[in-house]
């Protein structure tokens, strides 16, 4: 079984958590997931099945867009509603006018520090390891991207907020900073992921709805042609397909402008993605398909 497929992600899971539910749903061991979710967070959580594991070195700088609830008043030590306030409740009560100008200083390219209990590795050991021990540690700032960051509403403490962002953001340190920008401590009190890269809330199911799928499952898979779509796709005849799935390279002249490629066989199955080495010479940086496959039983 080789696809993708867009889980929307239930809170209280971690991604790994999900990863190892689909495992046993699909009886497939090889899945993996794109972009980590918190456990807290909702949403978008694509993962690559079989063969398609080997597409995530193409989506590990995926641009990512979030809706979410950031409630001013106090802090937390995890900068999101599961952490343990760290300074006293204060009354609050911010306008939108107060909050938009506010989020307008966090639009661009920002130097941002990470959460403390985040994946952000120490000497190789992740950052909330460490934090769950209470050992000291200094996490470095980062530069991230934060492309659009919308407030969309503000009652009393709480303000909803629709942000598109570059790989590595953190959005619980960007409510986190907020709070420590107007005085009075702010943490993410919600976070639901609507995008990733070409993927959405439109192609996601609820592990539910792939147990319910048992064997036609992949019917749920995301249709191969609409993977990666920067990248043209041809389709190889016999001969072609065969030196691809061998790892030869192949002359694609109607491409020559082309750095990479999607080569399928077929309308569905997507064999290799292939690089141009020489004017309209093309060799597979990746075989998705060495051998022809069959129908499950």
């Amino acid at each position: 079984m080789n696809g993708v497929v867009i889980i929307d992600k239930p809170a209280g899971l971690t991604s790994h958590d999900v990863v190892n539910r689909v495992r046993r749903i699909l009886h497939e061991r090889s899945v993996g997931h794109l972009g980590t979710l918190d456990p807290s967070a909702t949403g978008v959580l694509p993962l690559v099945i079989g063969n398609m594991t080997r597409l995530a070195q193409f989506y590990t700088s995926s641009e990512k867009t979030y809706e979410g609830v950031i409630r001013f008043g106090f802090a937390t030590d995890t900068y999101d509603a599961e952490g343990d306030p760290t300074g006293k409740n204060q009354s609050v009560s911010l306008s939108l006018e107060q909050v938009r100008h506010l989020a307008a200083h966090f639009q661009g390219v920002i130097q941002q520090m990470p959460p403390p209990f985040s994946a952000k590795k120490i000497n190789g050991v992740p950052a909330y390891k460490l934090a769950r021990k209470q050992k000291e540690f200094t996490l470095k700032p980062v530069q991230v991207e934060i492309k659009k960051f919308e407030i969309l509403a503000v009652e009393n403490d709480h303000a909803t907020f629709r942000a598109r962002v570059a790989s590595g953001t953190y959005m619980r340190s960007v409510a986190h900073d907020m709070g420590q920008q107007i005085g009075c401590g702010a943490h993410l009190a919600s976070l639901r992921r609507t995008a990733l890269a070409e993927f959405t809330l439109a192609d996601a199911h609820s592990l539910d709805e792939l147990t319910a799928a048992d064997d036609s499952a992949d019917d749920l898979f995301v249709h191969p042609r609409t993977l990666l779509p920067d990248l043209p796709c041809v389709t190889a005849n016999e001969e072609m397909a065969a030196r691809i799935r061998s790892g030869r390279t192949v002359n694609l002249p109607e491409l020559s402008r082309a750095r990479q490629v999607k080569v399928f066989h077929g309308q569905r199955e997507l064999i290799a993605i292939a690089t141009r080495v020489a004017g309209t010479l093309f060799h597979p940086k990746i075989v998705l398909a060495a051998q022809s496959q069959t129908a499950r039983p």
